[in-house]
């Protein structure tokens, strides 16, 4: 009899999923961790950040506040011509900004401290710089037709001499989420410049990872035109 009542009183009793469903809902990604490696023939880089959505209910899926951290090395020549030593330059920036997300598109403005360091090594002398500037950035991400994207990127360092970067890619679905384009990238800085056309694979998804591969030429101000290749990823939790 007791049995009968204990089952009688379990079948009556709400499910926990009928009750409150919320608490089976998926808590809303709010952090993206991302990297880059790239490579010419003089110069390598690589980098690592992360961005944190807060202040927002949605996430990263919804318009709010973005703060970002990013650490980056390159080594390249000391100096390009003559082509001798080595440069090495670290490179460090805290960014806070506004994400404006409206459908299948996103605009972010974000601007904060950046610091450089120099290490400059040749037969001759050694020397070490140290620079703080203001870093202003800008991201743009749309999905212009149901089968095609558009992403353009840009980013000012406001110092001595100013460094500038600008980055366009358009993009056409070849399956899922991969996308496959041109890319447009140009750099400038003091008397250098910089200007690289190439073609990107953008969103292939390997290792619980998005990847972005990309490949082209490049031509500078004092150099012949070369090869380069850029292997971008992030992670969203």
């Amino acid at each position: 009899m007791f049995a009968r009542g204990i089952g009688a009183t379990l079948m009556l009793a709400p499910s926990t999923s009928l009750a409150d469903p919320a608490l089976f809902e998926r808590t809303p990604l709010s952090l993206v961790i991302f990297g880059s490696l790239e490579a010419d023939a003089r110069k390598t880089h690589g980098s690592i950040g992360l961005k944190r959505a807060f202040g927002a209910f949605g996430g990263l899926d919804a318009s709010g506040f973005r703060i970002e951290a990013k650490w980056g090395m390159s080594v390249e020549p000391a100096y390009r011509k003559p082509t001798e030593g080595r440069l090495y330059r670290t490179e460090f920036h805290t960014l806070l900004g506004y994400e404006w997300r409206i459908g299948d598109s996103f605009l972010a403005l974000s601007a904060g401290p950046a610091v450089e360091v120099a290490y400059r090594e040749t037969r001759r002398y050694l020397s070490f710089e140290y620079r703080r500037a203001l870093r202003l950035q800008a991201d743009f991400w749309s999905r212009t037709t149901e089968n095609s994207v558009l992403q353009a990127n840009a980013y000012a360092i406001l110092t001595e001499g100013g460094r500038y970067w600008g980055r366009l890619a358009p993009g056409w679905r070849l399956v899922g989420d991969l996308y496959l384009g041109p890319e447009f990238e140009g750099y400038r800085e003091r008397d250098y410049h910089k200007v690289r056309l190439g073609v990107h694979l953008t969103g292939l998804r390997l290792f619980r990872l998005d990847w972005r591969l990309a490949a082209g030429f490049q031509k500078t101000r004092d150099e012949k035109s070369g090869a380069y290749v850029t292997l971008g990823l992030h992670w969203k939790r």
